[in-house]
């Protein structure tokens, strides 16, 4: 790690302290204010992939996983009107996914860094997006699972409700994840542009122009 690595390093930590802040917060009957703010981790990863290369790319990967097991830990010792603000499968879910998504998407990055310059980053989170919502969402939320907490009663997780009011009828936990999903797509596309003025200013050895 050097020097030139610390804005990034410094952005990947900024963004999960305040994704697990705004988590708290909701917007809307599908979302919180952090699923805006969390698919930024991707940009982050993906300029730092493009700039430096995969390696130091992990390294801000890690630093926000371990920044992330650090609010994890905090919001299990505050308690809300429910309980803690993070349960312990709110905590296995959300570490899991993070480091699961953000490593695939160093790895897709990575192995199609030579093509079109849209091409590595746009696949990378929109794949990587996928995974780290189907991670989370199940490992935190569904009925399956429940043999992980017993004690922690997601039951209203589990109530079935049409799709984001209007589809066919399934849990909650999957209307929240599709409506998190569809943002994190949604960004994805829009990242594309800081990306590139980004990728373009900064240049490096790993960029491939």
């Amino acid at each position: 790690m050097t020097r030139a690595h610390l804005p990034g390093i410094l952005a990947m930590a900024i963004i999960v302290v305040a994704s697990n802040i705004l988590v708290q917060f909701l917007f809307g009957n599908w979302l919180t204010w952090g699923a805006f703010t969390y698919p930024l981790a991707f940009l982050v990863t993906d300029i730092m992939n493009r700039v430096y290369g995969a390696g130091p790319a992990r390294t801000v990967v890690f630093v926000g996983f371990i920044v992330g097991v650090f609010c994890s830990l905090v919001g299990t010792q505050i308690m809300g009107e429910f309980g803690p603000l993070v349960t312990f499968r709110i905590a296995i879910g959300s570490g899991l996914a993070f480091l699961t998504a953000q490593l695939l998407d160093v790895g897709i990055f990575s192995a199609l860094r030579r093509g079109a310059w849209w091409k590595a980053p746009l696949a990378s989170t929109v794949i990587g997006s996928s995974v780290d919502t189907a991670i989370f969402f199940t490992i935190a939320f569904s009925g399956a699972l429940t043999w992980l907490e017993p004690g922690n009663d997601v039951s209203w997780a589990g109530e079935v409700l049409p799709l984001l009011g209007v589809g066919p009828l399934v849990p909650l936990w999957v209307s929240l994840a599709t409506a998190d999903w569809m943002v994190k797509l949604t960004l994805a596309l829009i990242a594309l542009a800081p990306f590139r003025w980004v990728t373009a200013r900064a240049g490096g050895p790993a960029e491939i122009r």
